[in-house]
């Protein structure tokens, strides 16, 4: 038997220390109160007929509750679906409906937003008395969640992530992090993001885990210094907002800082690195892998060699990284030769939920996985990250992909032709722009206006561009390349 839940047991039994804090609440927790509080979750889940193998859809802002949920489905067996609270009724209608999900747990403002069965958890506070449920028997391979991730297609693909893959997750990152009883860990990343693992195993080792509902960089600062945290978690834009400032005495206790979501800028690193002196957890990994479950890493001993401030470093415990041929996986690539990036490890999903043609061709029968991201590797054995196969964008971790922006904005009458694209932004990595061809005048106020009705809001172009015509390959084959080149700042 493996199920994940089951080291909130070991800890209550063992422990009685404070392990969660939630600052806009109030609310701390032990590991015995959490654990009653999932039970009784997991109770009223099971009363309203969700069994094991199950999918229950998440759709809360982060929270208690949000946390609370989900350790609760896995307690019983069922898959978790986590949603993000930005999604739109249609993008959730998709998930609903490719999943087969039974049941949504969300609040009263959600709960008419589509045609589905809701819980809402209210008053959990108050279950942190009752009577410990017994971990449903599941096991390595057994599904414990649906990580959705948006395709070139436009269609979410759900990452089938097992109760294996999470315990490897688990592992890695307390072991890179150096995770123990009296550290402090703040935590500010999406619940609905795979990023959540940190946070996971922040409360497996017992780690102090505050929560924030929702980032402000002056509360976070605060708390750094009143909390005395060791361990904060950061993404490329918070670490760029951090070298515009002097907080060293804010963040005199924190022994490291993770970083990830997206490219972390060589001059942002290193500007960081001569401010606070912090050592940058620099992680590599994808849904697919559950961060670092299977990836690479930049750890505090990597230091005498990461004098470039460029690479995402090492393979973490368990894991194996090879650069491929783009056009031939099955062609290994020397090293500092630019290929594809395979991954493998136990923490690689077991492919994409109901999508039998694109787990071939990305989770090969020898256990590799096809990131779609270019890199190569050095003498030794660092993995650097040049470029992507797809043209995914990445804007503060949130991953955009232009093909799913460009079918829902081409329906704006006013569009002939619309390119998805990205341009560099020093802050947030990248933002999603937009070259338009229009029918006759330019609309670009009621194109956003449209934008902004339709798609989740990191989804929505920061700039429109007029062109007469879009740059191709004999008028056929769109060069987005091209267009970065053309517009970039």
């Amino acid at each position: 038997m493996l199920n994940i839940t089951t080291f909130l047991d070991a800890n209550s039994k063992r422990l009685d220390k404070n392990v969660l804090y939630n600052p806009t609440t109030g609310n701390k927790y032990n590991s015995g109160e959490i654990l009653s509080i999932i039970s009784e979750i997991g109770r009223i889940l099971k009363d309203l007929g969700i069994k094991k193998g199950d999918r229950v859809l998440i759709y809360l802002n982060n929270s208690e509750e949000y946390l609370f949920s989900l350790f609760a489905i896995w307690r019983i067996g069922a898959i978790a679906i986590p949603g993000n609270r930005i999604f739109t009724a249609s993008e959730l209608e998709y998930i609903v409906s490719d999943s087969k999900a039974k049941l949504m747990i969300t609040d009263d403002d959600a709960k008419d937003l589509i045609d589905i069965e809701t819980y809402i958890p209210k008053n959990i506070s108050s279950f942190k008395d009752c009577e410990v449920l017994e971990a449903e028997n599941t096991n390595w391979d057994d599904l414990c969640q649906l990580q959705y991730t948006s395709g070139t297609t436009g269609k979410p693909k759900g990452a089938m992530l097992t109760h294996g893959n999470y315990f490897t997750a688990i592992h890695n990152e307390c072991d890179v992090l150096t995770l123990k009883q009296d550290d402090v860990y703040l935590g500010i990343y999406p619940m609905a993001h795979v990023g959540l693992s940190w946070s996971i195993s922040a409360l497996r080792s017992a780690a102090y885990y505050i929560m924030m509902e929702q980032f402000n960089i002056d509360e976070y600062l605060e708390l750094c210094k009143k909390e005395q945290v060791t361990v904060l978690t950061g993404m490329p834009p918070v670490i760029h907002s951090l070298t515009t400032m002097d907080k060293r005495e804010d963040l005199k206790t924190v022994r490291e800082i993770v970083s990830g979501g997206g490219p972390l800028h060589k001059k942002i690193w290193k500007d960081f690195h001569e401010t606070y002196g912090i050592p940058i957890i620099n992680a590599y990994g994808l849904s697919e892998t559950i961060v670092i479950g299977t990836g690479t890493v930049i750890r505090p001993e990597d230091y005498r060699e990461a004098d470039r401030f460029e690479s995402v470093g090492h393979p973490v415990c368990f894991s194996e990284v090879k650069i491929v041929d783009e056009m031939d996986s099955s062609k290994i690539l020397p090293k500092y030769e630019q290929g594809e990036i395979a991954l493998r490890g136990p923490a690689v999903a077991k492919g994409y939920w109901g999508n039998e043609e694109k787990t071939k061709a990305t989770f090969l029968n020898d256990g590799w996985f096809l990131t779609g991201d270019v890199g190569y590797l050095d003498e030794d054995n660092r993995l650097f990250i040049t470029d992507r196969k797809k043209d995914m964008i990445v804007m503060s971790g949130w991953k955009i992909y232009p093909t799913e922006v460009e079918e829902v904005l081409i329906k704006y009458p006013a569009v002939k032709e619309i390119a998805i694209f990205s341009v560099d932004d020093c802050h947030r990595g990248e933002i999603p722009v937009a070259a338009v061809v229009w029918e006759n005048e330019n609309d670009s106020e009621g194109l956003l206006g449209f934008a902004r009705e339709n798609l989740s809001r990191y989804k929505v172009p920061r700039e429109i561009y007029d062109l007469d015509e879009l740059p191709r390959v004999n008028g056929w084959k769109l060069l987005r390349r091209k267009l970065r080149k053309m517009f970039k700042k």
